[in-house]
């Protein structure tokens, strides 16, 4: 009898030397990208802050006078010193009185009041340890309903936005920042009802919006609760 014909079996091929040496670049990359990005990051703007500080600190202060040459970060440590002593005096009775007057000056100025006053509230709301601060996550449907949108819960609308809007129920403020730069978005005022609040942090939902979708946090009771009851 004939044996039946069988297909000969090909054996797989090894990965060569050049797709190694890609998947070694490619891992390399992104070990150091984010260190690498992160460093230019900072030392540019570490310059900048020197470039715009160093100018206005009289030469006999700076150190280049006595080692010769300029440090960069020296004008960070100004900045700082300088930023500390200006709240220590803010909070003296002098101090807000200063304030006080500079800003009646400010208010008779038609075009630098407007720009005065828009540029405080930024200061105040991104600055100031208060309640306006964002705390929570949440999902809106948006740009309609069936999509969703992560949000940050800001504040309650009130003044006249609650009053115009008073037959829609409680109206929430949600900052919906845009991908991949989260400072830019929209402000929204979205019904509580619609609004679905989220228990990740703002941290994990701002790395979540910043990543495009690509980095999850952890749901609980995963890898490192795992670990944990393992200890």
């Amino acid at each position: 009898m004939n044996e039946p014909f069988k297909e000969p079996q090909l054996k797989p091929r090894r990965p060569g030397m050049f797709a190694g040496l890609r998947a070694s670049f490619l891992t390399g990359l992104v070990v150091i990208a984010p260190v690498a990005f992160t460093i230019w990051l900072v030392w540019s703007l570490v310059g900048w802050v020197d470039g715009v500080v160093l100018p206005l600190v009289p030469y006999d202060f700076s150190p280049e006078k006595y080692i010769g040459i300029n440090l960069r970060g020296i004008g960070v440590i100004f900045f700082l010193v300088f930023t500390v002593f200006i709240g220590w005096v803010a909070k003296g009775l002098i101090g807000r009185s200063m304030i006080t007057f500079g800003e009646s000056l400010v208010s008779r100025m038609p075009v630098v009041r407007s720009i005065y006053s828009g540029v405080k509230q930024i200061a105040e709301t991104v600055f100031a340890q208060s309640e306006r601060s964002f705390e929570t996550a949440c999902l809106i449907q948006y740009p309609r309903k069936g999509i969703w949108a992560i949000g940050f819960i800001s504040t309650t609308a009130k003044g006249e936005i609650a009053a115009r809007a008073e037959n829609t129920g409680e109206l929430i403020s949600v900052f919906l920042p845009t991908t991949p730069n989260p400072t830019s978005g929209f402000l929204l005022f979205v019904p509580q009802e619609d609004m679905i609040e989220l228990d990740m942090s703002v941290e994990e939902a701002a790395k979540l919006v910043i990543s495009a979708g690509l980095v999850y946090p952890s749901p609980p009771g995963t890898e490192d609760d795992d670990e944990n009851s393992e200890d």
